[in-house]
């Protein structure tokens, strides 16, 4: 809940944090662990997003969602490739990212990238579309706030100065 608040506070237009939210969205999709961050500020940059939402959308790529993310780019790069999916590819994979060379790991990264692009645009347009209208929504009621507290002052500086006057008219009388 903290992370959306944070977003939507933000500085900018709408389009502007959606697509870096977009971004960061997108980037977690991607087999790259480590490079989600630059990964999404090279997007963001490119379509004029906001960096700070696309490092927060990154955080979409957490250890509680990374296995669904890894299967479900794994099974749709196995369907855009025309190979057989083998699910003991992934499991060998979050066991072995660390202890396997990349040669032995490379084809099963390559696949999730293929898969990673269609997964990842359907997710990040899903996000974008939430945020754009949350962020619209957030800073209407907000410009509405400020007007409200800047009507309240304007009427209290009027009310102010009127008994200003009628002090000063009776202490001069």
């Amino acid at each position: 809940m903290y992370y959306i608040k944070r977003v939507l506070r933000l500085t900018g237009s709408p389009y502007a944090i959606a697509a870096g939210v977009a971004s960061g969205v997108f980037a977690s999709f991607t087999p790259f662990l480590g490079f989600h961050f630059i990964i999404a500020w090279a997007i963001a940059f490119a379509i004029g997003g906001n960096m700070l939402a696309a490092a927060v959308g990154t955080a979409v790529g957490n250890p509680l969602s990374f296995p669904f993310i890894w299967s479900a780019t794994y099974s749709t790069g196995c369907m855009i490739l025309g190979q057989p999916i083998l699910h003991h590819q992934i499991h060998a994979l979050k066991h072995g990212l660390l202890s396997q060379s990349l040669s032995a790991i490379l084809p099963t990264i390559k696949i999730m990238a293929v898969g990673a692009v269609p997964v990842g645009v359907a997710v990040s347009l899903l996000f974008y579309y939430l945020t754009r209208q949350a962020a619209r929504s957030y800073q209407h009621r907000r410009k509405a706030h400020l007007a409200e507290k800047a009507f309240e002052a304007g009427r209290w500086r009027k009310e102010l100065a009127e008994h200003t006057d009628l002090a000063s008219k009776a202490t001069s009388n």
